[in-house]
């Protein structure tokens, strides 16, 4: 399940939207095989308790399999061009929103095994109440840590560029393409031009 577009702010781009690596549910596929297998087994031999049993089991390991494939789809790590977010559960929900300009620090950890498969774990140090915020099996971490740099210094180059104070060169350029669009007339643009004049 993709995040909702609809949680967006006005203005806000969706950059990486990401569920958790198949590995987050590993454990529970494994057991359903090796359950059915079993299952399979003793039943080709006629052992009818064993093959009760393994039915039993089959049945728990197919319920785990299915809640946490359940939770891997309603789990989301999206990173916007203004924050981080992360939203998790299947009927209860919770998640955390962190934003860009509160990001001090970025790590990602892997072991041997999480890099053959490309996954691994992120930890998030912001200027926020928690201070520090760990999400586990992040399909390439270091990619994502590397995006969300990237837009921190897209966010900062934007801010830099809004708070800019224009020249007085620029301002009177700005007030000309007024005045030939007809916002503002030849009165108001010579009297605007000369106060402008006057700080130069």
């Amino acid at each position: 399940m993709a995040f909702p577009k609809k949680l967006l702010n006005t203005g806000e781009r969706l950059v990486v939207d990401i569920h958790p690596h198949w590995w987050y549910f590993a454990k529970q596929a494994l057991a359903l095989v090796v359950s059915i297998g079993l299952l399979i087994f003793f039943r080709t031999k006629d052992w009818d308790v064993p093959t009760l049993l393994m039915a039993a089991l089959t049945l728990v390991s197919l319920l785990w399999f299915v809640g946490r494939y359940l939770k891997w789809m309603t789990t989301n790590f999206a990173v916007t061009s203004h924050r981080v977010i992360f939203r998790e559960g299947v009927i209860a929900k919770k998640g955390i929103e962190i934003p860009l300009d509160r990001v001090n620090t970025i790590f990602f950890n892997q072991g041997i095994l999480e890099r053959m498969l490309r996954t691994g774990d992120l930890t998030i140090e912001s200027a926020g109440e928690r201070g520090t915020q760990s999400f586990s099996d992040i399909r390439r971490p270091s990619q994502v840590q590397n995006e969300i740099y990237r837009l921190i210094e897209e966010e900062q180059d934007e801010h830099a560029s809004a708070s800019r104070e224009l020249s007085v060169p620029e301002q009177l350029e700005k007030l000309d393409e007024l005045r030939r669009r007809g916002i503002i007339d030849e009165a108001e643009f010579k009297a605007k031009k000369t106060k402008l004049l006057e700080r130069m």
